[in-house]
């Protein structure tokens, strides 16, 4: 379980965080940005946004887990937290699928790479997001749509 993956100076999870101290500590991490609501606290092996606040000097939580839709919306608002939050960053959601996500999305758009280069990217790291029909969606427009803003 766990792991991690970094992508400029941008860390993402792999699996369920045992301990968020140390995983902060182990990404020498300035600031987190937390995707998950607080009922995942209550489920095992989750963990709460308390949690995160204790772990690093910035954090920043939006709420991005199931059932919440991956909006273009929703990818501005956690585009515009990522822009502000001092590096390195963690950015974590429960499995990983939706913070990997996140972080290639927001790359892709610094780079003004396509979402094939982006996607190829992924494939080459084992990012999470890349084996989810919907996530490759959602990054595949987020190039599309955000990349003029």
């Amino acid at each position: 379980m766990g792991g991690s993956g970094t992508h400029h100076q941008m860390t993402f999870n792999r699996g369920l965080i045992a301990d968020p101290a140390e995983f902060a500590r182990e990404a020498e991490a300035a600031s987190w940005l937390y995707l998950c609501g607080e009922e995942f606290a209550s489920m095992d092996g989750g963990m709460s946004y308390a949690d995160v606040q204790e772990a690093v000097p910035v954090a920043r939580n939006i709420v991005a887990d199931p059932p919440v839709h991956l909006s273009m919306e929703l990818a501005r608002e956690e585009l515009a937290a990522l822009a502000e939050l001092p590096r390195p960053v963690l950015v974590t959601c429960r499995s990983g699928h939706r913070s990997s996500a996140l972080v290639y999305l927001f790359a892709g758009l610094k780079h003004g790479s396509s979402a094939a280069e982006v996607l190829a990217q992924g494939r080459a790291d084992n990012a999470p997001w890349v084996d989810n029909e919907i996530l490759m969606g959602w990054v595949a427009l987020g190039l599309a749509e955000l990349a003029q803003a």
